[in-house]
Order: C-alpha cells, then sequence, then structure tokens
C-alpha cells in the first residue's frame, strides 16, 4: 500500500483554505490532484471553490478520441463541506435547442437554464460525459474522474479564457438529467455511484480496534473524515492511499469515513460511448 502525492494546482476560482485536509496556501489552490495511479484511467481530485467555476461540458470517449487522442471525462463529486446556499448545476431545466444553447451560452442566459441543486456535505452528483454543468462557489468536493482534462467552456462568468462553443455544443446533452444517484447498501458499505469506469462506495468505521478492511476490486481509498492507523500508517482526511494487488486486506484502526473506489478493469470504456 502506498499514500499517493497530493499536487497543487492554482485557480483563479480557488480558495486560500484547505484545512482540515491540507495546510492553508498563501495562494488560491482550487484543485488537488493525487499522482501515481498504477491505473491511468482515473484520477481523484480535491477541490476548494471561492467563486464559480465556468459552465462546461466533458465529451465522451469516442468524441475525445477523434478529436484529442484523449480519454473522455465522465465523473463524479462527493461534496465534503458547503458554505449556506451553495449550489450545483448540471443538466438543464427543460430540454432546449442547439441554437439556443450557443445563444444563451454567449448572452450569460444559460445559468437560468441550468438545473441548480442546493449542495450538502455528503450530497454526491453524477456527471456522465456531455452533461453540461457548473460548480459554485463556497463548495469543498472530492471528484473522481476519468483521467481526462478535455473541458469545453461554454459560459465563464466575463472571465477572459476561451470559449469552446462549436464543440460543446456537438457534444451536450440538451435536456435535463439524472445527477444525483440513489444509494443502495452492501453490507456496511453505501454504494454511491456504479459507472462504466468506476464504482465508489461509503465506508463508515467506529471506534475500530482492528478493523478488517477488504481491498478486492477496489484499490483506491480516501479517508474523507476521522484519523486512524491504516496498515500500520497513521493516516487522516485527505489522504488517498493506493492499495497494491498483492494485498487482500488491511487493518484500520480508528474512526473514520472513507470513500473507496475501484476502477472498472473488466470494461473496455472506450466501446461504451460511441
Amino acid at each position: 500500500m502506498r499514500r499517493l502525492t497530493p499536487s497543487f494546482k492554482e485557480r483563479v476560482w480557488g480558495s486560500t483554505k484547505l484545512e482540515p485536509y491540507f495546510p492553508n496556501s498563501e495562494r488560491k489552490i482550487g484543485e488537488i490532484w493525487f499522482e501515481g495511479i498504477p491505473d491511468p484511467r482515473l484520477l481523484i481530485k480535491f477541490l476548494f471553490t471561492t467563486e464559480k467555476l465556468s459552465v462546461q461540458v466533458h465529451p465522451d470517449d469516442a468524441y475525445a478520441r477523434r478529436h484529442h487522442d484523449s480519454f473522455g471525462k465522465t465523473e463524479m463529486w462527493y461534496v465534503l463541506a458547503a458554505e449556506p446556499g451553495a449550489q450545483i448545476a448540471a443538466g438543464f431545466r427543460e430540454t432546449i435547442t442547439p441554437e439556443r444553447l450557443r445563444e444563451a451560452s454567449l448572452s450569460g442566459e444559460i445559468e437560468s437554464l441550468l438545473q441548480w441543486h442546493t449542495a450538502l456535505p455528503g450530497d454526491t452528483f453524477y456527471i456522465p460525459a456531455g452533461t453540461v454543468h457548473a460548480i459554485g462557489a463556497g463548495l469543498t468536493i472530492c471528484e473522481i474522474q476519468q483521467h481526462s482534462d478535455v473541458t469545453y467552456r461554454l459560459y465563464d462568468y466575463g472571465r477572459p479564457r476561451e470559449l469552446h462553443l462549436e464543440r460543446a455544443v456537438e457534444v451536450s446533452q440538451l435536456g435535463p438529467v439524472s445527477a444525483l444517484p440513489r444509494l443502495t447498501r452492501t453490507g456496511q458499505e453505501e454504494i454511491l455511484v456504479a459507472s462504466p469506469y468506476f464504482t465508489t462506495s461509503r465506508l463508515r468505521i467506529s471506534n475500530s480496534e482492528s478493523y478488517i478492511l477488504p481491498t478486492t476490486n477496489a484499490p483506491l481509498l480516501i479517508l474523507i473524515e476521522g484519523s486512524g492507523l491504516f496498515g500500520g500508517h497513521s493516516t487522516k482526511a485527505g489522504d488517498v492511499w493506493y492499495l497494491e494487488d498483492e494485498e487482500s486486506e488491511i487493518l484500520f484502526s480508528g474512526s473514520a469515513t472513507f470513500l473507496r473506489v475501484s476502477h472498472q478493469s473488466s470494461i473496455d470504456a472506450s466501446e461504451t460511448h460511441e
């Protein structure tokens, strides 16, 4: 087992307040990427927002492969902390035309066309490729995604960054989406998202002296709350661990909440979004 290394990315919409997950920063850190996952198809991030992110959309695998020689991007967000009134947008309130999407992106009307959700700690949002989305201010989020940075911006609140309207319109779903997955339970775990690319579950461990944590099919562990000893190593909220194939189980002692992530290695993701 090994702890993955965080890489801090400065963003205009980021925050200097990163505690309790990481030390506070003098720079505005928006994203923290965890490097070194042997499976190149997955990426784990923490996001910190003090301003709205752009309204954007990601392509699926077929489109991204054709135009960028890249994976597409399906992702999920787990809300770790939220200021009062914080919101997330996913999909549209009603079906619109490509022409209206283009016009609304240029005018800023797109904000009012989106379906906005109040975001609370513990909420999960699932954002398949093609879903037009936006993350509001005042949020700390754990993001689990395909390892792709292909993003098409539709609207950016007047910031001097490039928009990608033609390609965004080509890949966008133009109606409502179901961004709030239904939780299911298997034993002590709650399945948050089960997608063709990853499955993420939540596991809460309370005051355990030696909890045996099986690692089969779920090699990524994200500690989002609490602390303890994990396989003999001290760990706290904000740590991301990769469990090697030869380790079938790990002992944990302490009180913590984990997200367990499996990579769907048996599925050829390039064939699921043709």
